[in-house]
């Protein structure tokens, strides 16, 4: 009966790798990201011109909210894999980000909440820019998405908050 159960918590140990695939494709990801990122940048070089300042404004929002998309999914990458699959090796790498490995799975539930929010009010913000292109119905659904993520997030964060203090933390 011992050997089964090691067998069996080997095997659930070990299923842990079933994992890397999704982080292997979530860097996949970003090399799509990547390439939008360069064809808007390169649309917007070549019309620069005869764009409006609203169209400008419009495509370098279009281009934060892509690059705060890229940061999330790195940000996703590493803690997802540090946390549940395996330990990445770059400790003594100068350029290891400062926040790798000391970002457990409730203080990425809070930096994903975070990074939501930002990209929500980047969204807000591109109907503000060209307001008279949505109707107030539209805009009336987009602020109230946006309040619902900012009250969850702030929601999240207290509830880590209460978890850390009363010491039973279960995750």
């Amino acid at each position: 009966m011992k050997n089964i159960e090691h067998f069996l918590e080997t095997l659930m140990f070990n299923s842990r790798w079933l994992l890397a695939p999704f982080y292997i494709c979530l860097v996949g990801s970003i090399v799509l990201l990547l390439i939008k990122f360069m064809t808007v940048f390169a649309e917007t070089v070549v019309h620069v011109i005869s764009m409006t300042e609203s169209e400008l404004i419009l495509s370098i929002l279009t281009l934060v909210d892509m690059s705060l998309v890229s940061n999330l999914l790195l940000m996703i990458i590493f803690s997802g894999y540090e946390n549940f699959v395996s330990k990445i090796d770059t400790a003594d790498h100068q350029d290891r980000p400062e926040w790798m490995g000391k970002v457990d799975f409730s203080g990425l539930k809070v930096k994903l909440i975070a990074s939501i929010v930002a990209i929500s009010a980047i969204e807000l913000l591109k109907v503000f820019v060209n307001i008279s292109a949505h109707t107030q119905t539209e805009l009336a659904w987009k602020v109230g998405i946006h309040m619902v993520l900012i009250i969850s997030g702030v929601l999240f964060a207290v509830m880590d908050r209460i978890a850390d203090g009363t010491g039973h933390r279960q995750e």
